[in-house]
């Protein structure tokens, strides 16, 4: 994916703390199947706005991917395992394609 744009700085969290990689994150968004949700958390509100979903890798482990949209680019903020309340608040509100 050559709009996914990860800063050093995050992607060296993603390999020290998740040990995840960028190749992880690409999978996540090509494996996706089922909407975004917008994060309206006031203390994570950005302009434009930072949206999430929860993806399998292809090595089948569930991530939660963060990002912002711009101007045809994916900025990456964030990816990790999600916890068992982001599962199930993704599963209900996101909608199947």
């Amino acid at each position: 994916m050559k709009n996914l744009v990860i800063s050093p700085a995050i992607e060296e969290k993603l390999i020290l703390k998740h040990q995840l990689s960028r190749k992880d994150v690409e999978q996540c968004f090509i494996n996706r199947t089922r909407s975004y949700l917008i994060d309206d958390r006031l203390q994570h509100q950005t302009e434009p706005p930072t949206e999430w979903f929860i993806s399998e890798n292809d090595r089948g482990i569930l991530i939660k991917v963060v990002f912002i949209f711009d101007d045809g680019l994916i900025y990456l903020k964030s990816a990790f395992p999600p916890n068992s309340t982001e599962v199930c608040i993704y599963n209900t509100i996101s909608v199947p394609y």
